[in-house]
């Protein structure tokens, strides 16, 4: 990340909400220092979130993109725990891990981490999830810290750590896998022979170049 792009990712709430376009917050961050992206697509830093942006880069402020959504009160996720069936998809997606449960257990959101991303709204497969508003009229950057932004951040990387971490674990239980089926290749393909062992060996070979590319850098 350029010495301009880190200064503008500085500059963005980090949410993590992925309404300005781009994965996150250091992509937008680095499209906009590339000139790929306006400075009016964040709607959770707002107008004031835009102010800043333009005084980094000398670019005109601009109202807000409505194509990116509107600003307006920080929002907080809460699940309802009688709805809630235990399927770790909204997990999977909070970008700060702000909810906690298990496989088939009630979760709960930690409200000083949630930062009103609403993207473990769409994912809930009951509906069992919610926005409240908990910034009354205050919004951007009036509803939000430097000090909230900061710890988001944290958690974020944090998050994107255990991410990566379980992805790579997963990656080498396959090829693992995919090893020990070519080691016993007889057994593997059942006295296969001709095409039949030729169409089995490409898939095992096959599985064990995914595998490998998944653990690639």
């Amino acid at each position: 990340m350029s010495p301009q792009a880190a200064r503008l990712h500085a500059a963005l709430p980090q949410t993590q909400c992925t309404r300005c376009g781009y994965p996150d917050c250091a992509g937008y961050a680095q499209a906009i220092d590339a000139g790929e992206a306006q400075i009016n697509q964040c709607p959770p830093g707002g107008a004031q979130g835009i102010d800043r942006l333009a005084e980094i880069t000398g670019r005109p402020p601009l109202p807000l993109n409505p194509v990116n959504g509107v600003e307006g009160p920080r929002q907080m996720a809460v699940i309802d725990e009688n709805w809630c069936i235990g399927c770790t998809l909204c997990l999977d997606v909070c970008p700060t891990d702000a909810i906690l449960g298990g496989n088939k257990r009630m979760h709960t959101v930690i409200e000083a981490c949630c930062t009103g991303c609403e993207l473990c709204v769409p994912v809930c497969p009951v509906d069992c999830i919610a926005l409240e508003n908990v910034t009354g009229d205050r919004s951007g950057w009036d509803a939000w810290s430097q000090a909230q932004a900061s710890q988001a951040l944290e958690r974020y990387e944090l998050h994107r750590h255990r991410r990566g971490r379980a992805d790579e674990e997963n990656a080498a239980r396959l090829e693992a896998k995919a090893q020990q089926k070519l080691a016993d290749l007889p057994a593997q393909t059942h006295g296969a022979e001709g095409a039949e062992l030729t169409r089995k060996l490409s898939v095992i070979e096959a599985a064990l170049a995914r595998a490998r590319a998944k653990r690639s850098p």
